[in-house]
């Protein structure tokens, strides 16, 4: 969770060369005689004395000698007043980006722990911003749409409720979760052979498989993560690289078992077939919404890996939920997948057998 931050907000700010007006007034000097004393124009001074001008290294030195204390002192001086006008400039642009949470699921965001839960009160609104600001690890909205709107165009789907603040926070989460995790180094064929062991779990639930899939990917330099969909991004799986390394990301979306093993599959096609550059975000609920060569391939890499093209023969014949669960147990894998590939295939009708599939 991310912790309240209070910013100094002053009504006013002192700039060092009000201290050194001060000095100048203790002495009785005016500025013409300063100059001098400083071998500079009054000019020169008058832009010190009123903050438009910066202490410089130099001039830090040449106040340590004329009218006392450091240059460490004036330096100091010089970066804190530096800082307050930035801050009083952060402050102002905060309030004017206050309107870029409409784009944003900030309540889903505040239940996750990702930024701070507050009442979204005008008052309130402007630290929200930082809040998320820091989330995201982007210091402008419009940094925030170079970095995510890009990712959130790979998602291929045309439909129009994909929305980009919700499908780039799921993705944020992902990135801010597996973020500092040690990986062994990515290891293709290892992984490519782990994907059996990892299909043999279809018939387990989800506190043991879970786990497992993640020790196995885990074994083969490959992060998995779980992350529960956000309303209105529709994202049930994502696959790309990370800082150099293959991440794979859950959703749930779906809630169905069937849904969720494709999506896996999927996703898991996506890290050993295509490169590393390409952020694929996908939408199990209507596996054809991506119509590229790289979301065909996924697709028949899952459908391969779940049911092999071997036993292709066998599926028109599965008209019984006993039939179904006599095949899944011979080909080792949960009767609702089963199900699932009938009813894409169109050999049963979208309502039968739901029931032998498993809602997460």
């Amino acid at each position: 969770m991310t912790e309240g931050r209070k910013k100094f907000s002053p009504d006013w700010i002192s700039p060092p060369g009000d201290t050194i007006a001060d000095l100048l007034e203790e002495r009785g000097w005016t500025q013409k005689e300063f100059a001098k004393r400083m071998g500079s124009s009054t000019k020169q001074i008058s832009l010190l004395i009123n903050g438009k001008a910066p202490i410089t290294q130099e001039t830090a030195l040449k106040l340590e000698r004329v009218v006392g204390s450091t240059a460490g002192f004036w330096l100091n001086r010089e970066i804190q007043y530096r800082e307050r006008l930035h801050r009083l400039q952060d402050s102002q642009n905060l309030e004017e980006w206050v309107g870029w949470l409409n784009e944003l699921p900030v309540k889903e965001l505040m239940d996750a722990e990702a930024i701070e839960k507050v009442r979204l009160t005008s008052k309130n609104k402007p630290d929200v911003v930082d809040n998320v600001l820091h989330f995201y690890g982007v210091a402008s909205p419009d940094d925030w749409r170079a970095q995510y709107q890009n990712m959130a165009v790979a998602f291929r789907s045309a439909k129009k409720e994909h929305d980009i603040g919700s499908v780039s926070a799921w993705l944020r989460l992902g990135e801010v979760k597996t973020e500092n995790t040690e990986m062994s180094p990515y290891n293709a064929s290892r992984f490519a052979k782990l994907l059996e062991n990892i299909r043999s779990l279809t018939t387990k639930d989800p506190d043991v498989f879970k786990d497992e899939m993640q020790r196995f990917c885990k074994g083969a330099g490959v992060s998995l993560i779980f992350i529960p969909a956000i309303p209105r991004a529709h994202v049930s799986g994502a696959a790309r690289w990370l800082n150099g390394r293959p991440l794979i990301q859950l959703s749930f979306y779906g809630k169905t078992n069937d849904k969720f093993w494709f999506s896996f599959f999927h996703e898991a096609a996506h890290i050993l077939k295509h490169g590393r550059h390409a952020v694929f975000l996908d939408d199990s609920l209507d596996p054809n919404s991506g119509h590229s060569e790289e979301e065909d391939e996924a697709n028949d890499f899952a459908s391969e890996i779940l049911i092999p093209s071997r036993y292709n023969e066998y599926l028109p014949k599965l008209r019984s939920k006993r039939a179904v669960k006599e095949f899944s147990a011979m080909i080792g894998i949960h009767p609702g997948i089963v199900v699932g590939r009938l009813q894409h295939e169109g050999l049963i009708k979208p309502s039968w057998m739901n029931d032998l599939k498993e809602h997460f």
